[in-house]
């Protein structure tokens, strides 16, 4: 790729360029999502509901964890995309290398401090006596891939921010298929039970983010840097760390309450487990879209306030919201119909409870998809902004939602308030993201002078 074809989102039609952005971000979501269901599938369909129970069992613990590598590397993004709007592309490279700098840090710290409380973090959430070996076999190597954690989605977010939502698709494209493989290698020939699909998982996003790499050094001219815009600097590393903590901080708080619900989902035992897990496996699939949509969101609000141009974000925001809108409704009726038979891919036709479960989950998930659109868009807008803060605030409104379902509703009515955690979390924040995304606009606009 040369320089001029990396993405100006500052002009044009922001429908043609949201939709233009944001299909080929949908597209990596779907394959990543498609070889994180692969593992469901295959541990289920091979090992059993046991293992597929164990795997699902770390399902929030690792959304906590990951979340928070992935979120902070989304926030170091955020001032690559500010200047490249702004058309300071020294800064911009100097951003680059310093979050490169902190990624290193960062991912250094997480895998020896998980990698060591591992299991003491599954006792602590009380997971089942019979899945908590095999639990362990799993998110233990998953932790150990931290620091490829890190790699992957601190180079995407950079090419996003320079405009370029493909490059990242094609990737995961071949990690994915390379998954499948390794998945069924793993289990099938090598016998590694629950711990092969850990590795798979692995070694796939390692593989993706080597490939970003060598394409970024071989492919970006406007990346290319001197040996002082490589060093470390102190002060855009605070602008990196402000921005990019609050983020990483968000997915870790909301993943709070989604810990305090598995816990006490736990309790309820395997099955329940084992519900939860496949319908939210099946759930994060049909919300790819949802998470394509705030990632364009941030890039387009972090190029448009660079350029300050504060009306091209208001109308960005109402056009994604009423692009979610539609497939909200879409989404709900697919697995309003065909929910159960969704489930089937995880098990066997036998486990009917198991089924009607897994159905009963997704259809009070998707019920709430709208509110979903305005967390994942009016979110992702007010980080591109610059206002990552707010994200902590809306995650503890999350946080707050969860907990509530885990400690209160579901010891007292069962399995039913589990299906209705997420939609609660959702509402809870809007009521405050939507306020607030008003707030940020108009402080923008007396800091512009408009």
């Amino acid at each position: 790729m040369k320089n001029s074809e990396v993405k100006d989102l500052t002009t044009g039609s922001p429908l043609k360029l949201i939709l233009g952005f944001a299909v080929p971000m949908l597209l990596g979501y779907l394959f990543q999502q498609f070889y994180n269901m692969v593992d469901t599938i295959i541990v289920g369909q091979c090992l059993g509901v046991t293992a597929l129970a164990a795997v699902g069992s770390t399902g929030s613990i690792n959304f906590m964890i990951n979340g928070f590598c992935m979120g902070v590397c989304s926030g170091f993004a955020i001032p690559v995309a500010q200047k490249f709007g702004a058309g300071d592309y020294r800064g911009m490279r100097k951003f680059v290398a310093t979050s490169a700098w902190l990624a290193v840090v960062f991912s250094a710290v997480m895998t020896a401090v998980v990698g060591i409380l591992c299991m003491d973090i599954l006792r602590w959430m009380d997971t089942p006596s019979d899945i908590i070996d095999g639990a362990y076999q799993y998110i233990f190597v998953i932790f150990m891939g931290i620091p490829v954690t890190y790699l992957y989605n601190l180079l995407a977010g950079i090419i996003r921010s320079l405009g370029d939502s493909k490059t990242p698709v094609y990737f995961l494209l071949l990690s994915s298929v390379l998954n499948i493989g390794l998945d069924l290698i793993t289990i099938l020939v090598l016998g590694m039970g629950v711990g092969g699909p850990a590795y798979a998982t692995v070694i796939a996003q390692g593989f993706s983010a080597v490939l970003c790499l060598i394409y970024m050094l071989r492919h970006y001219p406007i990346l290319k840097m001197t040996a002082e815009e490589k060093k470390f600097d102190r002060n855009m590393a605070g602008v990196l760390c402000a921005m990019g903590i609050p983020m990483g901080l968000q997915y870790s708080i909301t993943a709070i309450g989604s810990v305090i619900l598995q816990t006490a989902v736990n309790s309820l035992g395997s099955l329940a487990v084992a519900a939860v897990s496949t319908g939210s496996k099946i759930s994060m699939f049909f919300c790819c879209p949802f998470d394509a949509l705030g990632g364009t969101m941030a890039t387009y609000a972090g190029q448009n306030v660079g350029a300050k141009k504060l009306d091209r974000v208001v109308e960005g925001v109402k056009t994604a919201s009423l692009i979610g809108f539609a497939y909200s409704l879409a989404a709900f009726a697919v697995l309003f119909f065909a929910g159960d038979r969704l489930a089937l891919l995880f098990m066997d036709s036998g486990e009917t409870e198991l089924i009607r479960q897994v159905h009963l989950f997704l259809i009070g998930n998707s019920l709430f998809y709208i509110p979903l659109t305005l967390v994942n868009v009016v979110r992702f807008a007010i980080q591109g902004l610059g206002f990552s803060t707010f994200a902590i605030l809306a995650g503890v409104c999350e946080m707050i939602a969860r907990a509530l379902v885990g400690i209160f509703l579901v010891p007292a009515f069962g399995f039913l308030p589990a299906c209705f955690a997420s939609p609660l979390a959702w509402i809870f924040a809007d009521l405050f993201l939507v306020p607030a995304f008003g707030h940020c606009i108009k402080k923008l606009k007396i800091l512009f002078g408009e």
